[in-house]
């Protein structure tokens, strides 16, 4: 087995454990999994302790993108996962969600459909799809951002209420009629709400897909593999995915540009930052 010593386990909160190691003048190495915010306060910490190396994989803001030539239903499922899977706190959420306008209405129509038959309630039941928000303050900021989204004139296709008087349930939430200046569109709200766009071409896509200071995931749906090829190569996100969403393999790196961090989790890259 591994030494005594060898793996250590530390528990705490951020301003405090989190502090300490990341000033700590006798650690070398900090990986830090959050916020954009708090990962700025680490690397701040790590540069003015000893200059330690730092992996960061923060915020996201995720588009997925459906051509009119994907496969709906297909579509539709990965679409919901998406945003849905952890109660849509977690940082690859494929929270922004195009669709080409040859397919726009009736993809609405059959997720509007699945969102319906979609259980919210008791985690441990084995029925229910999505479970309570992690804390009362989490809660609450995801509420406040669907109130911000109805004032700025999107629209409520499903959601955008709590659900039931007990416990941090949220409806899950869809937004169409949004634009891309949009609070919602532009913030990463960790939570079950998703944007609803139309577009009609491939460079305005890619434009818009683009148009975040996030750059962690994206999702292309689409049988044409060339067209696949050249959209992935023209987003600017550190994963991204064609014809699925949430694939991860532990031989694969995995990490972010811009504001969603520099490093890389998983696969052998992630060692070799620590044997610097």
């Amino acid at each position: 087995g591994i030494p005594d010593g060898v793996i250590n386990v530390v528990n705490g909160f951020g301003p405090t454990a989190g502090a300490a190691i990341s000033s700590h003048m006798d650690i070398d190495m900090v990986s830090f999994t959050g916020s954009t915010e708090v990962g700025s306060i680490v690397m701040q910490a790590a540069a003015t302790s000893n200059l330690k190396q730092v992996s960061l994989e923060l915020g996201g803001k995720s588009p997925l993108i459906v051509f009119d030539d994907a496969d709906l239903d297909s579509a539709v499922d990965l679409a919901l996962t998406g945003i849905l899977l952890n109660k849509g706190e977690i940082c690859v959420a494929g929270s922004r969600v195009y669709i080409q306008e040859g397919i726009y209405e009736e993809f609405e129509k059959k997720l509007a459909a699945k969102v319906k038959a979609w259980l919210v309630g008791d985690p441990f039941d084995p029925n229910v799809r999505q479970g309570p928000q992690v804390d009362k303050k989490q809660f609450e900021n995801i509420l406040s951002y669907i109130e911000h989204g109805k004032r700025e004139g999107a629209t409520l296709l499903t959601g955008g209420a709590p659900l039931g008087t007990k416990g941090y349930y949220i409806q899950p939430t869809i937004f169409t009629n949004v634009k891309e200046d949009n609070v919602i569109v532009k913030d990463e709200i960790f939570g079950p709400v998703m944007s609803l766009m139309k577009f009609k071409t491939t460079e305005e896509v890619i434009k818009r897909a683009n148009d975040t200071r996030y750059g962690l995931a994206a999702g292309i749906l689409t049988k044409n593999i060339d067209l696949a090829n050249t959209v992935s190569r023209s987003i600017r996100a550190g994963i991204i995915w064609i014809n699925c969403y949430f694939a991860f393999d532990n031989d694969c790196p995995y990490g972010g540009y811009k504001m969603s961090g520099f490093g890389r989790d998983l696969g052998l890259d992630a060692l070799h930052k620590y044997l610097h």
